[in-house]
Order: C-alpha cells, then structure tokens, then sequence
C-alpha cells in the first residue's frame, strides 16, 4: 500500500497520463475520466440483495469500493432519483492505467457509457443497463432486475437479462481484472454532455467514506452496509425511530394524564362521599339527640301529671284525721 504522498503524485501522473489518450470531450467529462489512483486493486464485488424500491422515480445505482485516508472503503447500492428525465447512470469504475488503478467516476448522461465491464449486478452486467428505458418522459422498469417490494410501480416489463460475466472482480485490467475494452458506442455515450453525480450521491459517499465499518481493512470484504433504499437511510430510520419513540412518549404522557385525571376524579368522589358521610353522622347525631329529647320530654310530662294526683290523695286524709281530733 502507497503513502498517501505517493498516491498523490499517481495522481498527478494519471491526470497527465489521461489527457493524453482520452478522447475529445467537454471539460466536465475529462474531470470525471481522472480520479484518485493507488496501487492496489479494490476488492472483490460484495454479494447483497437489491432493496425495495422507495417509490416510482428512482433509479438504482449499484454498490462500488471507494478510496479514502483509511484506504478502501464500500459505498452501498443505493435508490436515487436522477438529476433530470432522460439521463441514465453510467457507474464509475477502478481501471488499471499502467502504473497505478486508477478510479473514473461514474455520471449522468443520455446513454451508458464505458463502466469497466464489471458486473455490478441487478442491470448493470458490465455493458449497458438492462433495468429499464425512458419512455416518452417516464422511466420503465424491468420486473425481471429490479425489487419492487410492495411499492405499486405501473410502467413496468418484463425482459430476460442473461450475464455471462458471473464473476465478482471489481476493476478493470491489471492483474486479474476484468479484460474489457471500450467499443465505439461507449465511445460515443463518453463524449456526449454529462451530469456529475447529485448531491445526494456525494453525501452518500462522503458518509460511508466516515463509517469506520464500511472499510475494507474492518470488514475483510463483507461492509457491514451494503445496500439500502434511499440515502441516508440509516438517518432516515433513526428519524423514524426518533418519531416512533416521540409518539410512544406523547402516548405515554397522555395515559399519565388520563390516570392523573381518574385520580382526580376519585379523590373528588372520596372528598364528596366523605362529605356525604359526614353529613349523614351529622344526621344521625341529630336524630339521636332529637330522640332523647322526645324521651326526656315524655318522661317530663309523665312526672309531672302524677304529682297533683298525689296532693288530692292526701288532703281528705288529712281532714279525716282532723276530724277526729276534734271529736
């Protein structure tokens, strides 16, 4: 593995090396055509299932191994929705330049240009794009290479892509790279307007390019992401999961609230039937001192009808025996 100063003057080299031979195109195509060069080969094409769609518009471009301070390091597939109708993507590629691999990045343009020959799977078969066409303004997609998951997608065929190059080498030429040569038609796509890749491409890059498990000197080959449906789909998640933990808050905030209030409600209900409790001892009290006081009255009157009674009994008594003192 170079220094990252002898990487520097390959790079130097290579962009001078490639003015020489590359083709007569506009500028912005001959800085696509030179990239950061080293001297080794990027590792074997990682095997992953294409996600799901994330709805009709996007285009998929497939996974490759970039180059950064920590050396290689895997960018995932990933569903993009393209700069404008009518382009298609041309997947950059790792190419042997004589001295150095050399790395020609991939862009937007009306026709699929040189990518290598690497099979990068899922349309991309190391000629052309096979997972759909422009038609009349509107992407058509093909059944066969693309995953739909259950997004509904209404401009789709179904055609038969055969791939006689099965093999997972991700760089062109070298020591046991891909021997594949631009034809005429790649020529031609090469040297038609480009579009560099979207700003959401970059930022997907520059994110792996910091995810210390995407490099290969961590994963021996197998990133720990290798595809996903949407950039950013790891923020994405979270966000989601953010919401998710935010409405499970927001639900539990308002079950707190409804106990807080049932328990309110109780202690008013145990506040009120007190209350009534109290009444009623009130109540009773008074019952009960209104039936002693009809008793005491009762027995007052009692007592004091049978005392005159008593006084008429003992006065004839009287005036008998005082008739007989006088006798």
């Amino acid at each position: 593995m170079f220094s990252l100063k002898t990487i520097r003057v390959m790079v130097l080299a290579a962009a001078a090396s490639a003015a020489a031979f590359v083709p007569a195109a506009s500028f912005g195509a001959v800085n696509i055509a030179i990239g950061i060069s080293v001297g080794t080969p990027p590792p074997a094409l990682p095997v992953y299932a294409q996600p799901a769609i994330p709805g009709a518009g996007y285009m998929w471009t497939p996974g490759y191994w970039a180059w950064g301070p920590a050396g290689y390091y895997w960018v995932p597939g990933v569903w993009v929705m393209p700069p404008s109708a009518g382009v298609l993507w041309t997947p950059g590629y790792w190419g042997w330049g004589g001295s150095a691999y050399v790395y020609h990045a991939g862009y937007w343009g009306p026709h699929i240009g040189f990518y290598g020959g690497v099979n990068y799977g899922y349309g991309y078969g190391g000629v052309g794009y096979e997972g759909g066409y422009w038609n009349h303004g509107v992407f058509a997609y093909n059944h066969s290479v693309n995953n739909f998951g259950n997004v509904h997608i209404t401009n789709v065929y179904n055609r038969t892509v055969v791939v006689n190059n099965v093999n997972r080498v991700s760089y062109n030429g070298g020591h046991g790279g891909i021997n594949a040569r631009e034809s005429q038609s790649e020529r031609a796509a090469f040297n038609e307007h480009h579009m560099e890749p979207t700003h959401n491409q970059m930022a997907h890059e520059q994110a792996m390019r910091n995810d210390h498990g995407q490099l290969a000197s961590v994963n021996h080959g197998q990133p720990h992401t290798m595809a996903m449906s949407r950039v950013n789909e790891q923020q994405h998640n979270m966000n989601q999961q953010q919401r998710n933990m935010n409405e499970q808050q927001h639900s539990m905030n308002q079950q707190q609230r409804n106990m807080n209030q049932q328990q309110h409600n109780m202690n008013q209900q145990q506040h009120a039937e007190a209350q009534q409790q109290h009444v009623n001892q009130q109540q009773h009290a008074e019952m009960q001192q209104q039936h002693v006081n009809q008793q005491q009255h009762a027995q007052a009157q009692q007592h004091g009808g049978q005392q005159p009674r008593e006084q008429s009994h003992a006065a004839p008594h009287n005036e008998s025996h005082g008739g007989e003192h006088g006798h």
